[in-house]
């Protein structure tokens, strides 16, 4: 089967699956927040864009910073949800994306661990080792 790195990594399936449940969110917000939907779907993309784009590099060192920006997104998306639910502008049973990103969080912690104790200049660092 063909198919991009990214697409084998776990960590880019549960990534996408949080970008639909933020534009869906980011598209129930009440009229004049439209900053806020505009700021989540922005993180949101930059999640897996950042992991798609990392799974494409050969150095272990490129592919940690992007995996690192990702995270940065991840917790970016967090913040903007405690934001939701602390404005009371998302009904609480929608604002379901925290156990996603946690999970996020979590993987790509790992993977960045993981890539920093690799040689970062050989290109062998594997993804697939990294996020299943």
């Amino acid at each position: 089967m063909n198919e991009f790195m990214h697409e084998r990594l776990d960590v880019y399936r549960v990534a996408i699956e949080f970008l639909v449940l933020a534009d869906d969110l980011a598209g129930s917000l009440p009229r004049g927040r439209a900053y806020l939907a505009d700021q989540l779907r922005r993180a949101s993309t930059s999640i897996s864009f950042n992991i798609a784009e990392g799974a494409g590099e050969y150095a272990p060192g490129d592919k940690a910073r992007f995996y690192r920006i990702a995270r940065r997104s991840t917790t970016e998306s967090a913040a903007i949800l405690d934001a939701f639910r602390l404005l009371s502008l998302v009904d609480p049973a929608k604002a379901q994306g925290r156990e996603l990103l946690l999970r996020v969080v979590a993987m790509l912690t790992a993977m960045v661990v993981k890539l920093s104790g690799a040689d970062a200049g050989s290109g062998s660092g594997s993804d697939r080792d990294l996020a299943t």
